[in-house]
């Protein structure tokens, strides 16, 4: 039997090396609304985008605070001319929330057909990457000898 804890990553970006730990329960109350895909493009880049059609980019607003990432969305007004007969489109309000592992940066955000393109790195700073130390040799001890008068032996 083999269980899918995929659910449980859902909202988490950068935590690869954590995947195989349970994460905490979901809010089972949380919307699926929009819906989104997180993609790993490279070893230390990622892609979140999401499916926001009908909003423009002066309706949505991007925050990062203390490793979250918060994007929320509202409809200023009605677009529609005439009357709706069928409103199969969501424009209602949203607001997601993403965990993000230590030092992910949000490297950009693009609104292209529908989809908001944000673009994460991980950006580990040069006090915390590995470093390589030298190391010396020292010089050799000098080694006690002990000499005999030869004098005093005869």
């Amino acid at each position: 039997m083999t269980l899918d804890f995929s659910p449980l990553f859902r909202t988490a970006i950068g935590f690869d090396r954590l995947q195989q730990l349970l994460d905490a329960v979901p809010d089972a109350s949380a919307s699926a609304y929009p819906p989104y895909n997180i993609e790993k493009l490279s070893g230390e880049e990622y892609r979140l985008t999401m499916a926001v059609a009908g909003f423009r980019a002066e309706d949505i607003e991007m925050t990062v605070k203390e490793n979250t990432l918060v994007i929320s969305g509202k409809i200023a007004g009605e677009t529609a001319k005439g009357e709706t007969l069928y409103r199969g489109i969501a424009a209602r309000a949203f607001e997601r929330r993403f965990a993000l592992a230590d030092h992910m940066v949000v490297d950009g955000a693009t609104l292209e057909n529908g989809l908001l393109h944000v673009a994460l790195k991980r950006v580990i700073p040069e006090a915390l990457k590995p470093r390589r130390i030298a190391i010396s040799a020292a010089a050799p001890a000098a080694v006690p000898t002990i000499e005999q008068d030869t004098a005093k032996a005869a």
